[in-house]
């Protein structure tokens, strides 16, 4: 689709660079990194398998928690992100959410692994329930700014594209680190007592990760000028968000995607250990095969995108992950064979994780040409709002498979039909929600092709026009921007 290419590059007369600062794109990556690093362990994969196996609460009660923790999220995710909107300081309306809100997202991730309530079963869910709740209040603060920031730092798919290369590259490395420490520290066949250096290790994660997310805000970049403009009241803002078609197509498809990547990433570790049969270094080979090879394609993902969209080439990546689950699932605890299987899956998740942030700012940019208005966080919030109940609802459905088919939390070994209902529950239904995920972003989301980025190109003009404009207007008043760091440059017409 050459087209696609030659329209991406029309507009010169505006000659808009999009050549973002190597340090903005390597402070956004860092501090993706520290986040995912911190939610992937506290709403993934070491969370459950710690209260389930760690310390005996039983899947029935985790899957009420994790239902429950969906209706606080149900709530506070459109709520944070409407109110950031309105949030207005030298520093601008996104940096200082990251800045002052790491010490405090450090804290709440320490908490979830010092249950101080009791040791009852009724004890142990409360203290998850509030463990949850505690923490994803501060990852929805911290989150919505992380998704939203790509929208505002540049406006075409390719910036955006490369962009998001950082955040494959080292907020995946954060995922990494996320799901191979617990699979290190907390698979033993030999006994279901914690490692002594669990904790410990949790500690000093959560400083790391906090000390690195306050220190890269100072390197990140957002539009100024938009804190200017006048915002929707809370219903309002809602409403429209709401009767945005682009938005809804999305979410038709992000929620099943990230059902069946909570489950994949949230759930490797009953897959390593029951099926596998992999217990501490070893437990790690498989993740690290879907991290390096999702490595690799991310960057053949990103040339795909320059020559055939985003939408296409996202589409292929969930078909391929699918595939690749499936074929899983008929492989056993053949271990060769697993591997080669979950190579596929990495091939397919590189697109997958590179470019649904690109697609929802794209809708973001959709609602900017309805409304004339920047609302990322309110979108980031409104997508948080479908995909949060989502990963509820999918740590419960696997814990509920695999306890329908006999999973037993106090053996190490367990018998073949809940080593049975581990592969349905880890295979055959992500692979389901992605194949779903595909057909609905093909059959609905229409932010593609030409007559798309013509009207990106317009959108640039306006955005530049706007920029100009605040800045014209703090020189007039003799004050000097702390934040706009933006690169522009002014038009050039051939003579």
């Amino acid at each position: 689709m050459e087209g696609i290419e030659e329209n991406s590059k029309q507009g010169n007369d505006v000659d808009f660079d999009e050549r973002l600062p190597f340090q903005s794109k390597f402070a956004y990556g860092l501090s993706q990194a520290s986040v995912n690093l911190l939610m992937g362990i506290a709403l993934g994969s070491a969370i459950t398998f710690y209260y389930n196996v760690k310390l005996g609460l039983s899947e029935e009660w985790i899957s009420l928690a994790w239902l429950l923790f969906a209706v606080w999220n149900a709530i506070n995710d459109p709520l944070f992100g409407i109110l950031q909107e309105r949030i207005d300081t030298d520093i601008g309306r996104r940096i200082p959410v990251l800045r002052f809100g790491a010490p405090l997202y450090t804290l709440t991730f320490i908490i979830c692994w010092f249950p101080f309530i009791g040791s009852t079963q009724v004890a142990l869910f409360w203290n998850l329930l509030l463990a949850l709740f505690l923490f994803d209040t501060m990852f929805t603060m911290l989150g919505l700014i992380t998704t939203a920031l790509p929208a505002e730092m540049c406006i075409t798919q390719e910036a955006r594209s490369n962009l998001a290369l950082y955040n494959v590259v080292l907020g995946s490395l954060g995922g990494l680190i996320a799901m191979i420490l617990p699979l290190i520290l907390l698979t033993d066949e030999s006994t279901t007592e914690l490692n002594p250096l669990f904790k410990p290790m949790m500690i000093l994660l959560g400083i790391v990760a906090g000390t690195v997310l306050f220190l890269s805000s100072y390197a990140l970049t957002e539009n100024e000028y938009a804190r200017t403009e006048e915002t929707l009241n809370f219903r309002e803002s809602m409403v429209v968000t709401l009767k945005n078609r682009e938005f809804l197509a999305f979410e038709g498809m992000n929620f099943f995607r990230e059902m069946a990547f909570a489950i994949v990433m949230g759930s490797m570790i009953y897959f390593v250990q029951y099926v596998l049969s992999l217990q501490g270094l070893l437990a790690s080979i498989p993740l690290f095969a879907i991290f390096i090879v999702m490595l690799l394609f991310s960057f053949l993902a990103d040339r795909m995108v320059k020559q055939r969209g985003l939408k296409r080439v996202y589409i292929l990546g969930l078909t391929l992950s699918s595939l690749g689950l499936t074929l899983l699932f008929f492989s056993g605890n053949l271990f060769f064979v697993a591997m080669v299987s979950l190579v596929v899956v990495g091939i397919g998740l590189a697109p997958v994780l590179l470019i649904w942030s690109p697609l929802l700012a794209d809708v973001m940019d959709y609602d900017e040409i309805l409304t004339g208005k920047r609302r990322e966080t309110t979108y980031a919030g409104m997508n948080a709002l479908i995909t949060k109940p989502a990963i509820s609802i999918a740590n419960a459905l696997f814990l509920l498979v695999i306890s329908g088919f006999g999973f037993d939390n106090t053996q190490t070994v367990q018998s073949d039909s809940a080593i049975l209902g581990i592969q349905l529950g880890y295979t055959l239904i992500p692979a389901l929600l992605f194949a779903i995920g595909a057909f609905a972003i093909w059959k609905w989301y229409t932010l593609d092709g030409n007559d798309w980025i013509a009207k990106k190109v317009e959108l640039g003009k306006i955005r530049l026009q706007k920029e100009k404009a605040y800045i014209e207007r703090l020189q007039r008043e003799g004050k000097i921007s702390k934040v706009y760091e933006k690169l522009y440059r002014e038009s050039q017409e051939e003579t």
